[in-house]
């Protein structure tokens, strides 16, 4: 361009380019044979607990059940939406080549592994022309590692569940949020029928166009979905009603009272396996659990008063609401099974790969708790149910940082999209925080500069009056206008 110097591009060379790529799959390659190694039985898991058995026996007798055209609705175990039964059935792909258990332990690597992808490719995205990005340390690839390490640090029950399924869904909804949001509701909403959390993701999407997009794709998913199940297979909606009779489990935040009261005042209550999991039962029992739902209930209105109020959207602030909104719902549920963490360890990697700083302690808390949740479960879950020891106390550590994380998840949300602090505004301001402005137009593909004009002052481009804004580089002379800074801001 005529009247400006241009910034040089540093050339891509092939180790800077694969550098961010090798060392995450390596690591990840030796923690998921680790894993691999404990579902398989090779090691055994620690407390001497057989965490497969919920696939072995568990899921299979599902699959039996569903292959044979209906869903186990006498089951109490069976509490999930219609969209499950794919999860539960895909094993049967390789029913040639493996049996049930082991089939569904390699499917559950798969989505491992797609989210490693996933992650990697929104590292390059993020970036595209810039090759210092993939060697400059690891702050562009936390939520990379974030991943590589959440997973093993809950353990083989990462591998034992169907979590890792849906969690890749969801991971993939907020990926393409920015510049394919149809995509993202389909993803959303096979989410939400596949295991019903993924439908918080909506929370946080761009008022205007986007939302519109966003939630009618999702809501046009989920008809689908429910209409083609409901004609295919009897009971496909019976898990409306699978929650009812639900108590307090061991794990949960609000068990903790009860673990307090047996620990300190003789509290005579009980733990019992119900719903598929251990419960307990006694006196005052219910008004713990009946707490718990209306805590869940004020924490969805406070939810629902951000998005009212909420006027600041950047690129990742969906990611941002989704990771607030999981946590607290997480927290203040009845039930806390070890594998939803798997959940806030996927949010929280999203968050750190499409942003550094918001919620970055938010997401470091989380890793810890993930931590703290496989010494409680499996390791020291005999302590857990008997309400004593290191378990007791590794439950009580994780729960602490699990509600510290969602504070300040939520403070972090609400101050960078409704106070209005001056970090909030400049990120709105420099990706398209204008309300119904295209998610594609918020990651700075367009920008508008003071005049009006599209791509702001850029070097060698006449501003008003027909004066060039300065260049990068270049002295200020007398007929440079003095509002027209360089940035075109």
């Amino acid at each position: 361009m005529r009247g400006g110097t241009r910034r040089a591009r540093t050339p891509r060379t092939p180790g800077k380019q694969w550098r961010g790529v090798v060392a995450p799959s390596v690591a990840w390659v030796a923690t998921r044979a680790v894993l691999l190694a404990f579902v398989f039985k090779v090691f055994t898991v620690p407390g001497g607990m057989d965490i497969t058995s919920d696939v072995s026996v568990i899921y299979h007798g599902w699959f039996e059940r569903l292959s044979a055209g209906a869903f186990p609705s006498q089951d109490v175990t069976w509490q999930y939406p219609p969209a499950a039964a794919l999860v539960i059935l895909s094993p049967g792909l390789l029913a040639g080549l493996l049996g049930y258990a082991s089939a569904f332990f390699v499917l559950a690597c798969v989505a491992d592994a797609a989210v490693l992808a996933l992650l990697l490719y929104g590292v390059r995205r993020r970036n595209p022309r810039d090759a210092r990005a993939d060697a400059a340390g690891p702050r562009h690839r936390a939520g990379v590692w974030a991943w590589v390490a959440g997973v093993p640090l809950l353990g083989p029950t990462a591998y034992a569940r169907y979590d890792l399924m849906v969690t890749a869904l969801a991971v993939a909804a907020l990926l393409a949020a920015a510049r394919h949001p149809r995509m993202c509701g389909v993803l959303a909403g096979l989410g939400a029928m596949v295991k019903v959390w993924p439908v918080l993701l909506l929370l946080g999407t761009r008022r205007g166009r986007t939302t519109r997009t966003v939630w009618l794709t999702a809501l046009a998913t989920v008809l689908a979905v429910a209409a083609g199940f409901a004609a295919a297979m009897p009971g496909s909606l019976d898990f409306l009603a699978g929650q009812r009779g639900r108590g307090t489990e061991v794990e949960s935040v609000g068990s903790l009272a009860l673990h307090a009261a047996r620990y300190f005042f003789d509290w005579d209550g009980q733990v019992l396996l119900r719903y598929g999991s251990m419960e307990f039962v006694g006196p005052g029992v219910w008004l713990v659990t009946d707490a718990a739902m209306v805590v869940t209930g004020a924490c969805f209105g406070w939810l629902l008063l951000w998005r009212l109020r909420a006027r600041t959207w950047a690129p990742d602030t969906m990611a941002q609401a989704s990771l607030a909104a999981v946590l607290v719902f997480v927290v203040t549920s009845r039930v806390l099974s070890p594998q939803y963490l798997i959940w806030l360890v996927g949010l929280a990697a999203v968050c750190l790969t499409l942003h550094t700083g918001r919620q970055a302690l938010p997401a470091w808390l989380v890793l810890a708790a993930t931590g703290l949740t496989q010494l409680e479960f499996p390791v020291w879950f005999t302590d857990v149910v008997g309400g004593e020891g290191p378990g007791l106390l590794a439950l009580a550590v994780r729960n602490a940082l699990l509600v510290a994380a969602a504070v300040l998840a939520c403070a972090r949300l609400w101050r960078t999209t409704v106070a209005g602090t001056r970090r909030g505004r400049d990120d709105g301001e420099s990706r398209g925080g204008e309300e119904g402005q295209d998610d594609g137009d918020a990651d700075g593909a367009e920008r508008h500069g003071p005049d009006g004009a599209r791509g702001g002052a850029l070097p060698g481009m006449r501003g008003p009056g027909g004066a060039r804004p300065l260049s990068p580089g270049t002295a200020p002379g007398p007929a440079a206008p003095s509002h027209t800074p360089a940035t075109g801001r």
